[in-house]
């Protein structure tokens, strides 16, 4: 269909805006016209939100529905990593992704996951390869080189990571980095990865500013993340102010409650609330992640495909319309993706537990317990050292003091679950579970008593996949399931997205004052995040990379 759209025309690289005419023909941007100077009555047409890292599976949604989600906000394309479902089903779940997206006019980038299993701390359910690593790279269908997560293997140049870094290169490929923390030198080794020139070239872990100016003077592009668990916005948007040929925005991790209220139009709207300068923040929001990754993505460039966003101002940033190569996928709010329901494919192979399973009894000798400090809004962790609460001759979660047991139960195959203590979910009865547990997706559980997580745990495996809230005793149990992978929902997202809210409310009613109890669950046992962490193995030490005993 061609057609033609008159308004306040963005031009973001010359930092120009004016009243136009825009045609379209079969799809692409035919032509512009400038007719007078802008005219403030008048909506404005500019190039669509870009998500420039975020894992799809986070959102609970298969790809279909989470760009039904995702078109009604402007968002027109996304960079994602399939990393949670190949930990689960290897290489069948990062093709399933590429093929529930094509279903959808929405552009998804797919990149090869570069660590799966993460860590060789934890059981997975599925490996990938460097080999296998190779042949994705060179897929069409994929992008980029994902998120380098082992940088102690960078570091020291571990001969498989190498092999991965190197196929990336030598086919021409963009490396996304993962190197939370990591400065001064340590920081430049992992970006130039033995090598004379930049070979990682993003990292959307900073949450300190000093951290990102290090990470930014040896080359690197930093990517804002503003997501349902981490949340780095404050800390780092005026770099904006000074570095905007350099900086993406990105949620990572969005929660389907926090897709249907928004995504890269409220980072926007925050950064021109505080007065950074609208086209330096679309420069991130639009422009840096097509010509970084070499997406197939309009600029609003005579010839590009129409991919093109109308909203209102270039403050609200509010919606109206929503074009992916030309056709209208959402307008005033309301999405024109249909759903469709996908086949799931899973991997799931535990059986039910029992209170005696994750009973610890007290050792005479031990006058102390470590315990993991989740922190609200921060993937990072602390490591607290406790006197244990006793009873029966058993170490308990300890309500009062807020010190809870946490407990990681293998979910490709029947094993004793490792238990340990979590301090700051602040429940005080029942417990919540999930399958989702970055990044191996075992199941986890936290809870104020031990037959409280037994029941949500058991909950979990009964659907083989989803997050469940049970209260004290006898009471209320809920359970969302997530028969794909153990991580998504084929329903309607809009569904999805009310029953994770009742359950998300339910949590918080048991007494957590966390801002997302589970999306911070789900993140407890991502043991390449410092500094304390819980795998299927046990309790684990992300500075020193080891289990502790």
């Amino acid at each position: 269909m061609d057609y033609s759209i008159e308004g306040n025309l963005v031009d973001v690289r010359n930092k120009k805006i004016y009243f136009g005419k825009l045609s379209v023909k079969a799809g692409k941007i035919a032509a512009k016209i400038e007719l007078a100077a802008e005219n403030k009555e008048m909506p404005y047409i500019m190039p669509g939100f870009i998500d420039a890292h975020v894992h799809i599976e986070s959102s609970m949604l298969v790809p279909s529905e989470f760009a039904k989600l995702a078109v009604v906000h402007g968002t027109v394309a996304t960079v994602s990593d399939p990393h949670e479902i190949a930990n689960v089903c290897g290489m069948e779940g990062v093709k399933f992704m590429i093929e529930n997206g094509k279903t959808v006019p929405f552009k998804f980038h797919f990149g090869a996951p570069s660590c799966v299993p993460a860590t060789a701390f934890e059981t997975a359910g599925a490996s990938l390869s460097p080999a296998e690593v190779k042949e994705l790279l060179e897929m069409e269908d994929i992008f980029y080189l994902s998120e380098m997560m082992n940088f102690p293997g960078v570091l020291n140049s571990d001969p498989a990571v190498m092999e991965k870094l190197n196929a990336a290169k030598k086919i021409g490929k963009p490396v996304d980095g993962h190197a939370p923390g990591l400065r001064g030198g340590d920081a430049k080794k992992y970006i130039f990865a033995n090598s004379n020139e930049v070979v990682i070239s993003t990292d959307h872990e900073c949450f300190t500013m000093e951290e990102a100016v290090d990470k930014l003077k040896h080359g690197m592009m930093v990517i804002i993340r503003e997501g349902s668990a981490a949340k780095n916005f404050d800390a780092l948007i005026e770099l904006l102010a000074g570095h905007s040929e350099n900086i993406m925005f990105c949620s990572d991790d969005k929660h389907p409650d926090s897709l249907v209220a928004g995504h890269i139009n409220e980072l926007c709207q925050r950064a021109v609330a505080k007065n950074i300068p609208v086209f330096n923040v679309l420069l991130a929001a639009c422009i840096n992640p097509v010509e970084h990754y070499k997406l197939n993505v309009g600029l609003l460039e005579t010839g590009d495909p129409a991919d093109f966003i109308i909203v209102e101002d270039l403050e609200n940033f509010r919606v109206q319309q929503t074009f992916i190569d030309g056709v209208e996928v959402a307008r005033h709010g309301e999405t024109r993706i249909e759903t469709s329901k996908a086949e799931p494919l899973n991997n799931f192979q535990c059986n039910e537990i029992h209170e005696s399973d994750i009973a610890m009894p007290a050792e005479s000798d031990r006058h102390h317990l470590y315990v993991i400090e989740a922190l609200d809004g921060q993937l990072i962790t602390n490591k607290l050292e406790v006197t244990p609460t006793i009873e029966e001759d058993f170490f308990v979660s300890d309500i009062e003091r807020d010190i809870l047991k946490i407990v990681v139960v293998n979910r490709y195959k029947p094993g004793k679950p490792a238990c340990g203590f979590i301090k700051n979910f602040g429940l005080k009865q029942g417990a919540i579970a999930s399958s989702v547990a970055h990044d191996s997706h075992n199941i986890i559980a936290v809870g104020a008593d031990d037959k409280s997580v037994v029941k949500a745990v058991n909950l979990v495996v009964q659907k083989a996949g989803g997050i469940s809230c049970v209260s004290g005793g006898d009471k209320l149990s809920r359970i969302l399931a997530l028969p794909v992978a153990g991580l998504m929902s084929n329903e309607d997202g809009y569904i999805v997205a009310q029953s994770y809210i009742a359950l998300d409310k339910a949590a918080k009613e048991l007494g957590s004052k966390l801002s997302s109890p589970f999306m911070t669950l789900s993140f407890m046992a991502l043991l390449v995040i410092p500094h304390f962490k819980i795998s299927d193995r046990g309790l684990f030490d992300a500075d020193n990379f080891t289990l502790i005993q």
